[in-house]
């Protein structure tokens, strides 16, 4: 199956990073070769993926690296990059390839030591691999600093090295660097094309995968969860529930504490499934003697991976209550849908009962202003707002319509 399967309603992304494989395949030849490369090359050494979460950036842009290592020997017989079977191809996906680094952040940004360790491996030539695949899925986590860091390299690339970025949107990312990268804009999949997919891919029941698709709206990420998850279904479910709970200032206050203590609990158990693990780890790294004591010198590393799990605690819950608050915009875009007299895009089915109602004793003009406080709620969080006092004043202008 090639690579580019898994680009879910992206047909002009993978047709260009198809293209781009192709020409990379031929300047690899021409090097090695000692042949003139192509005059037009449509590859280049830095690449900007932006689309609205569930689009598939990462998706695309570790098809891409896959497709760039492919050493499938269809090649030489004019097959296109990308195969998904070959060695190359395997390891690019999985993350195991020695000349494709995979860089995630589980905190609430990367920082310049961070992203001078990558700039420093930019600088070495490929191992085993034909390209050194630098694919970085938060680009819009870089400080100002570490993206300062970032655009020398950039800038100044090795030979054969390539800039992988991923962002929601070109504003998320410095003009410096956007400047110097080539832009691929994702655009958000079409719901039967989620739902077919994770009938194929993951084996999941039609009916469900189609519930999970309409629900999401076309994010694959949430759609699979959703799928799979019975307790991410019960959490939805409990957030759907909302609107019916703040007709006071004590049910506002109420339904505002459970929204935090919900994403606090998803916070909660991602520390305990991780947490420990590496705790346990980093302790026997650094020779930890019987009983647990460790060697004088190593409190200081130990700190530091402390606060570290209490940044990606953080992270977490924003995160949990971030998608709360994208189920809740959801259900309010169905009650204005059908105030408009609209039902063909409804996504959530399952509560028609309630969004009618919602929708008969209130006007479009109450339910926009719900949506632009749910929007303000998400805006007050980004700016490190405190939670609680953010979500609070976001029910009571729920209530208040």
């Amino acid at each position: 199956m090639p690579v580019w399967d898994d680009l879910v309603g992206q047909e002009k992304v993978s047709e260009q990073l198809a293209a781009a494989a192709r020409d990379a395949d031929a300047l690899v030849t021409a090097t090695t070769d000692h042949t003139p490369p192509p005059e037009a090359s449509r590859m280049t050494h830095a690449w900007l993926f932006t689309g609205p979460p569930g689009s598939g950036r990462s998706t695309a842009a570790r098809a891409f690296a896959a497709a760039l290592q492919c050493v499938s020997p269809d090649r030489a017989l004019g097959g296109v990059p990308g195969c998904g079977f070959c060695d190359g191809c395997h390891t690019s996906l999985v993350g195991t390839h020695a000349d494709v680094e995979i860089v995630r952040t589980d905190l609430l940004s990367i920082g310049v030591k961070e992203t001078r360790d990558l700039v420093r491996r930019a600088q070495m030539s490929p191992a085993t691999g034909r390209w050194q695949v630098i694919v970085l899925e938060d680009a819009d986590r870089l400080t100002e600093g570490a993206g300062n860091v970032l655009l020398k390299a950039v800038e100044e690339p090795a030979p054969r090295t390539v800039w992988l970025l991923c962002a929601p949107s070109i504003e998320d990312v410095l003009p410096t660097i956007r400047s110097r990268c080539r832009l691929l804009t994702l655009r958000t999949p079409p719901v039967d094309a989620v739902a077919e997919i994770l009938v194929r891919r993951d084996g999941i029941e039609p009916d469900i995968a189609a519930a999970a698709a309409r629900a999401t709206q076309g994010h694959i990420g949430r759609a699979r969860r959703l799928a799979t998850d019975p307790n991410a279904r019960a959490r939805r479910a409990a957030v759907l529930k909302l609107p019916l709970r703040i007709d006071d200032i004590g049910g506002c206050l109420k339904a505002a504490q459970e929204l935090i203590d919900t994403a606090s609990e998803d916070a909660k158990q991602l520390a305990e499934e991780v947490d420990v693990k590496e705790t346990d780890d980093m302790k026997a790294a650094l020779g930890a003697a019987q009983g647990g004591r460790m060697p004088r010198g190593t409190a200081g590393i130990m700190k530091e991976l402390e606060d570290r799990q209490k940044r990606r605690r953080t992270r977490t819950q924003r995160d949990s209550l971030d998608l709360a608050l994208i189920d809740l915009t959801g259900f309010y875009r169905d009650v204005l849908a059908l105030q408009l007299g609209s039902r063909l895009a409804i996504a959530n089915m399952d509560a028609e009962d309630v969004l009618e109602r919602l929708a008969r004793g209130s006007s479009p003009e109450t339910t926009l202003r719900r949506i632009e406080a749910i929007a303000a709620c998400r805006e007050a969080l980004d700016r490190n707002v405190a939670p609680l006092l953010a979500v609070e004043a976001m029910t009571m202008a729920l209530r208040a319509g």
